[in-house]
């Protein structure tokens, strides 16, 4: 994929939009209410965009919704892509390049995760990542017109916003706190001793996707955030099989402390335009 071709797509989204969008949004499993927020002015389907890749986890529709968002011009990537799914890892941040190209300067990344030192209900706030058991998708010849060949990752997700909201979750005792993530491959849940490796090299919560999102993100200079719902204890710590459908369940019983974490991150990022 190159620049040229990745021009060819945001433009498809481009021809849709009445002004350039501010905000992304990826919505995790079981988060599609989130976009409950956003006053829809269109939306368009990875399939109708030429080269796009589609969606095939069931959960996720696979659809950029337009829109404002507390009068920030948005973008809502209803559904992700999965590296779990067959596509390689910059097929996956396609919908975050394109973001990117449109003119976003902040992204909102929500995941359902397993929790290793918080429970289900949880929400974290992302303040670092464990990505390195799934390729870079800056793997490859680099495309010079979204960032440099060797980009910092020392704050993949910003600091002072990732602060700002814990802080403010914590005055209002909300069940959140700050969590380093990592990203494992699936689509199978982790073993024992996966989650038990994941714990000593000091994660709080394991997923499935999210951290390669970041990653490409970072690279075009955008500012992320991290909020994770605690869908499941995982592996080892979960006194049973864990589920897909449990997780979805978790996620809507959860729904109001998440929309409130949710609601502080907007919050902030409106402050920081």
């Amino acid at each position: 994929m190159d620049y040229n071709e990745l021009n060819a797509m945001a433009r498809t989204i481009g021809d849709r939009l009445d002004e350039k969008p501010l905000l992304g949004i990826v919505l995790g499993s079981g988060l599609s209410y989130l976009k409950d927020y956003l006053v829809e002015k269109g939306r368009i389907d990875y399939k109708d965009i030429k080269g796009h890749p589609v969606c095939t986890n069931k959960s996720h529709s696979g659809s950029y919704i337009i829109g404002t968002i507390q009068d920030i011009p948005a973008i809502v990537m209803d559904g992700r892509l999965h590296y779990y799914e067959g596509y390689s890892a910059s097929e996956c941040t396609i919908p975050e390049r394109l973001l990117g190209i449109l003119g976003i300067r902040h992204l909102i990344l929500t995941n359902a995760v397993g929790g290793i030192t918080a429970g289900p209900g949880t929400v974290l706030v992302t303040t670092e990542q464990i990505a390195s058991l799934v390729p870079s998708p800056l793997r490859g010849e680099n495309i010079d017109e979204l960032g440099p060949r060797f980009p910092d990752m020392s704050e993949v997700y910003d600091p002072l916003l990732s602060a700002t909201i814990a802080k403010k979750a914590k005055e209002e005792n909300l069940a959140c706190k700050e969590a380093v993530f990592m990203q494992f491959p699936g689509p199978q849940f982790e073993t024992k001793a996966e989650v038990e490796m994941a714990r000593r090299l000091g994660a709080d919560s394991v997923g499935m996707s999210t951290g390669i999102e970041a990653i490409a993100s970072r690279h075009m200079g955008i500012k992320n955030i991290g909020l994770s719902l605690v869908t499941n204890w995982a592996c080892g710590i979960a006194k049973g099989p864990i589920t897909d459908e449990e997780v979805l369940v978790v996620a809507k019983s959860s729904e109001k402390t998440m929309r409130r974490v949710f609601e502080i991150a907007l919050e902030a990022i409106a402050d920081d335009r």
